[in-house]
Order: C-alpha cells, then sequence, then structure tokens
C-alpha cells in the first residue's frame, strides 16, 4: 500500500452497499475507487462555493430567435473579458443553438455571471459545472484528472516535415 493512502472502515445500509456494489460492477471498478471518486467530487462541490480559483464550462441552450439574444449574449462574454476562455457554439435546429463556455476566475464571480447569462430572455436552459484550482498537499489540483503536471511546461506542437525542393 502507498504510504499516501489511507485504510478505513464504513458502515452503510445492505441495499445502499448493493447499489454501489452494481455500479462498481457497471465501472469494472472496485469500492475504493468509486468511494474515493464520490469523496472527490464532494470536496469539489464544496470548494467551489467558496471564492477559490476555479475553472469550469457553462453550457446554455437559447432560441436565436429571440429579439437580440445572441447580441446580448456575445457582450455579456466580453464584458468578462479574459474569464472568458473559449466557447464552442452548435446549431441543434432551425430555432435553437447550444453554446458552451470555457470560464476560469473566482467562483463567486463565475457563479454570478453564469446566473447573468442563464437568466438572459431566450435561454431555455443553462448550466454551470466548475472544478477548484486549489492544490491539495500531494500537489494535485483537487478536482484534477489523472494528467497532472508537477512542473510547468508547454505541449509542443509537432512540426510538419519540410518538402524537398
Amino acid at each position: 500500500m502507498s504510504s499516501d493512502l489511507s485504510r478505513f472502515g464504513v458502515t452503510m445500509e445492505r441495499m445502499l452497499l448493493h447499489q454501489l456494489d452494481e455500479v462498481v460492477r457497471e465501472r469494472g471498478s472496485t469500492r475504493s475507487a468509486v468511494l474515493s471518486d464520490l469523496a472527490r467530487a464532494e470536496v469539489v462541490r464544496t470548494l467551489v462555493q467558496k471564492p477559490v480559483q476555479a475553472v469550469g464550462t457553462l453550457t446554455i441552450v437559447y432560441d436565436h430567435h429571440v429579439r437580440d439574444v445572441t447580441e446580448r449574449l456575445t457582450e455579456m462574454q466580453h464584458e468578462l473579458g479574459d474569464k472568458v476562455h473559449s466557447t464552442m457554439h452548435v446549431h441543434l435546429d432551425a430555432d435553437r443553438c447550444l453554446e458552451v463556455i470555457v470560464v476560469r476566475g473566482r467562483a463567486d464571480a463565475l457563479r454570478a455571471a453564469a446566473d447573468r447569462l442563464i437568466a438572459t430572455r431566450g435561454v431555455l436552459h443553462g448550466t454551470l459545472e466548475l472544478f477548484a484550482e486549489q492544490r491539495a498537499e500531494n500537489g494535485r489540483a483537487r478536482g484534477a484528472s489523472s494528467h497532472t503536471h508537477a512542473e510547468p511546461h508547454s505541449h509542443p506542437i509537432p512540426r510538419k516535415p519540410r518538402k524537398k525542393r
């Protein structure tokens, strides 16, 4: 067992344990891994309720026929400045568009901005998913995937071979 792991006992209702075991089987995982995932998700959910640095996505679906909705949404994103890192726009059908906005900043400010965007007339649905960027003692970002970096570095862009003349 790795020195950064701790063993502990858990007590739960039998039916809940059977349901957990079904989730474990469906994932092809272990109880420990599933419980760790659940605990990590709850820690992240709790952290982003505080004014911590966070990264996330705001997903909205809107009716682009509603007067000026596209312009208002674009203007609001411009007002957020460097908090907006990227957007993806998808035409769902003749009336509706989906937009995914990648955001980064203080969690409370991002929630407030998301609330304003979602409340815009013409927006039919919206949801914000945030992940705290705060570092745990072991150096892993809380809520981060297994792709972490101990040292800052760039990901080089592969170069195309030069054509021979």
